[in-house]
């Protein structure tokens, strides 16, 4: 009883239930926030300052997104990213799944080899919606494959954002009691990406495989663009700018100024005129500004759930049913980690939460380090494929609804949802009996 009166659940619950009924998201965060607080025993004003607050967690995220969204329009005016999208449908000729696994590779380098995340895709998708129209690929197919390039390299790749989510899963394992090399993660996680995988395939080679038929509408953004069939002078400043701001974001850390520094060079060597200042950053702010906004949200909600002490009385909840038994016991912490996640948004912000609390759950039941580190990796992971805030959905959406035709819930949040937390909850149980 006490587990569906937990804020949480009813929170998440309640979250997820709003958006399949189609409210948008950011209201759904808010009122979801708020019954959280409520069911809490938080005052309402208390509740409506702890989310304010807690929406400066994100503050960096969301102007990253901005920025980016606005260098994102400016690679498109200058010509070149629908340059690049005609030089990918030659080269694919008629071949969807060759698209669809560019794709899945341009996510993948997104996260580990040039890591700045989603910002690739608002930029080059918009312009390959005519390809993926005229070969009648689902695009649900494509949201989880861009879901998979942008979830599982961080889980199995040592590299780029991988590299800061295994350090920080080794740290919290070892300052809770488990002592773990942050170079020893990736040794045991391959097992969750071959479930992500499995998940993918049967996405893309099963579920989505019949055609789906869209209008063929033209975007704003890239109507006028198409011409153009060499790189000219325009083309390789934006091609130096979006280097530089690759090398700015690596040396300071720092990806807003990264973004700052391209526009910089975009505007400052003429490539885009400055009388089309304004008109960029507009455009950006109309591509990624509702991303960023509901990354802010989701930070308030995080804090008014963090604050809500759910997590702690949840886990003393599930307690009790697991009996001793160590499938029973990952199963169930492996559902809490993803009612936690897909609350959060954050696979990462996670990980601190849940490594106190279950670590000495793993030890007194007796778990296997490598058993250990996949349950933990597997509940922090779980949620952000099918979190309507995770910037997981948030960014293939962001790119696929250039034109109005892809639904964030039904086309984005439920297809990743069901293809990878199944696969990934199965595998982690599974590791329980295996290592």
């Amino acid at each position: 009883m006490d587990i569906l009166i937990n804020p949480i659940v009813v929170s998440v619950v309640l979250l997820c239930m709003l958006c399949l009924c189609r409210i948008n998201v950011l209201l759904a965060l808010m009122i979801s926030a708020i019954v959280a607080g409520v069911v809490g025993h938080i005052p309402v004003a208390e509740i409506m300052n702890t989310f304010i607050n807690g929406m400066g967690g994100n503050s960096e995220t969301a102007l990253s997104y901005i920025l980016l969204g606005a260098f994102a329009a400016s690679m498109t005016h200058t010509g070149l990213a629908p340059l690049l999208a005609q030089k990918i449908g030659r080269f694919i000729k008629s071949n969807k799944y060759m698209l669809i696994a560019i794709l899945t590779g341009i996510a993948i380098l997104s996260q580990n080899l040039i890591p700045v995340h989603i910002a690739f895709i608002p930029i080059l998708i918009p312009p390959l919606l005519h390809i993926m129209n005229k070969l009648q690929i689902d695009r649900r197919a494509v949201a989880c494959a861009l879901a998979y390039g942008l979830k599982m390299p961080y889980i199995v790749i040592p590299a780029g954002f991988g590299l800061i989510f295994q350090g920080l899963l080794a740290d919290n394992l070892t300052q809770n009691g488990l002592t773990v090399a942050k170079g020893d993660i990736w040794h045991y996680t391959w097992f969750l990406g071959i479930a992500m995988t499995v998940g993918l395939l049967v996405a893309v080679f099963v579920s989505y495989r019949k055609p789906r038929i869209y209008k063929d509408l033209k975007i704003a953004e890239v109507v006028g663009a198409e011409d153009c069939e060499k790189f000219n002078k325009n083309h390789y400043i934006t091609l130096f700018a979006a280097f530089a701001t690759l090398v700015v974001q690596l040396w300071t850390n720092s990806l807003p100024l990264g973004a700052l520094v391209g526009l910089g060079i975009i505007f400052g060597t003429k490539a885009i005129d400055h009388d089309k200042m304004d008109k960029l950053i507009n455009e950006g702010v109309g591509m990624m500004g509702y991303v960023a906004f509901v990354m802010l949200v989701a930070a308030g909600f995080a804090m008014v759930l963090k604050s809500t002490g759910g997590v702690e009385s949840l886990v003393a909840a599930i307690t009790p049913f697991m009996a001793g038994s160590k499938v029973i016991a990952a199963l169930l912490m492996l559902v809490v980690g993803l009612f936690v996640t897909m609350g959060i948004g954050t696979s990462f912000g996670t990980i601190p939460i849940l490594a106190v609390l279950y670590v000495p759950v793993c030890v007194s039941l007796g778990f296997s380090i490598p058993s250990t580190i996949i349950v933990i990796a597997a509940a922090a992971a779980l949620g952000d494929a099918g979190s309507p805030a995770s910037d997981t959905t948030l960014g293939p959406t962001a790119g696929l609804n250039a034109d109005g035709q892809h639904n964030h819930i039904w086309d984005t949040c439920v297809p990743t949802f069901l293809h990878y937390n199944i696969p990934l909850i199965l595998f982690a149980v599974l590791s329980v009996i295996i290592f």
